[in-house]
């Protein structure tokens, strides 16, 4: 006979290692499948907030500086330190952002500083404070910034938010660089001694250098007299981040009745600006941190005014939105910044996990029936093998080949191990065994005496 012959089955010794087998594959499978899904998760999601993150402050001695101060100390108490770094300004804040270079992410940044330069890969966590525009100009009378065409003007210094907003209001007064107006670049301070002197005929200065004391000091010089912007609304409406501000007369100087009129000024905000990469628990803490320092009622502002989520030239981010309308999370509310975020990355790989459990406890079952039925098939393939050999027309020696391999199938079967739930198909298979021996004992030739 040229038929292949029947490889003979290969039982013996697996049935000890076998019922564990068909209990634990299953489970290690599916154990794999979420270990994956986590590593992924990890990677994707990184829910570990950093220990460190760096801020784009101002130049030493800003208010900019003094905020960025004040949120460090705050951080520190959650273990999370600030890294302040001095600034030319706002510009240079921002330029600082968006350089993939510089490890800094996040800045202070007044409105404005924003013209033409690409700022979609960052957000806001909020204005924060008002920077009002401040205009010190000699003589008496002077409404608009364009009655100082032709005189000499200090605008801030290079860099500086301060200057670059300068620019852009002289410019909507038709008064741009290289004309006959000259545009000194001194502010502060400095800016303030060259207009007493008569080295510039009007000074513009932002929140940031016109402080309450400079602007006192100012008026009390004969000859020197403060803008009001009479037109602060269309200012307003013409450049969208910016706000009216009113200081009302007295404020500075109640006894003395400084200013002795209504005063209206022009101001922009300042932002805390972000990479949009900044952590979410992170957002937090600065944006608690924000509330701190700049909820309470000032000289600009009522109490809790500041921080808002009023969008002006960055988009709000969605976890600054989210804190606003809600607060912090019951986690960081309830425990320790450090211990909330453990649970808070917990909750994050767990909710996954349990995503996973609900088809898990349908596939584990199933993998277990095919274990074990697959044990049972592995003898019905050796069956049909033995059967056709017999049927096409085995020897006898070929015959007590395929008996003897029989034989071993039934000792095979005496140790195997099922479930209760498959001992139907068990015995199944053990009639089919005393079927297939009967089909080859039949097969043989009656021997005649």
């Amino acid at each position: 006979m040229n038929a292949q012959r029947p490889r003979p089955p290969q039982f013996r010794g697996e049935h000890t290692r076998a019922e564990w087998r068909d209990h634990v594959l299953p489970w290690l499978v599916t154990a794999l499948l979420a270990a994956v899904m986590i590593v992924l998760i990890v990677w994707v999601a990184n829910p570990a907030p950093p220990r460190t993150i760096t801020i784009s402050a101002g130049p030493r001695d800003s208010s900019f500086i003094v905020t960025a101060n004040q949120y460090k100390k705050i951080l520190a108490r959650n273990g999370i330190r600030l890294n302040v770094l001095e600034s030319d300004g706002s510009v240079q804040n921002l330029k600082r952002l968006l350089d993939p270079q510089q490890h800094v992410d996040l800045a202070l940044v007044q409105g404005g500083a924003a013209e033409g330069i690409d700022t979609s890969s960052l957000i806001s966590l909020g204005s924060m404070f008002y920077v009002p525009i401040v205009v010190f100009y000699r003589g008496t009378g002077h409404a608009q910034l364009s009655d100082f065409a032709g005189k000499r003007i200090a605008i801030g210094r290079e860099g500086s938010g301060t200057r670059l907003l300068a620019l852009q209001l002289l410019a909507a007064n038709d008064i741009e660089p290289g004309g006959n107006t000259g545009l000194v670049p001194t502010d502060g301070l400095e800016a303030a001694t060259q207009l007493v002197s008569g080295d510039v005929d009007a000074a513009i200065l932002s929140g940031d250098s016109a402080t309450r004391g400079l602007m006192l000091r100012l008026l009390r010089v004969p000859g020197i007299s403060v803008m009001s912007f009479d037109e602060a609304s269309a200012y307003t409406r013409l450049f969208p981040f910016l706000d009216r501000i009113d200081l009302p007369p007295g404020v500075l100087d109640l006894k003395r009745r400084i200013p002795p009129e209504t005063v209206h000024l022009i101001s922009p905000t300042v932002e805390l600006v972000a990479r949009s990469t900044l952590h979410p628990a992170i957002s937090d803490l600065l944006i608690e941190a924000a509330q701190e320092v700049h909820g309470k009622a000032g000289l600009l502002q009522h109490a809790g005014q500041f921080p808002n989520p009023v969008e002006h030239e960055y988009p709000i981010s969605e976890d600054a939105q989210r804190y606003y309308r809600t607060g912090k999370g019951f986690l960081y509310r309830a425990l320790p910044f450090w211990l909330a975020s453990i649970g808070d990355r917990a909750l994050v790989l767990l909710l996954p996990i349990a995503v996973l459990l609900v088809p898990a406890m349908r596939v584990i079952p199933a993998l277990y029936r095919w274990r074990v039925r697959s044990r049972i098939y592995r003898y019905y393939g050796s069956l049909i093998a033995i059967e056709r050999h017999a049927l096409a027309g085995a020897t006898d020696a070929q015959r007590d080949e395929l008996l003897a391999q029989l034989d071993e199938i039934e000792v095979a079967l005496n140790s195997l191990r099922l479930p209760l739930a498959y001992a139907d198909g068990f015995y199944v298979l053990r009639e089919h065994v005393g079927f297939v021996r009967s089909r080859l004992t039949a097969a043989r030739p009656v021997e005649t005496s």
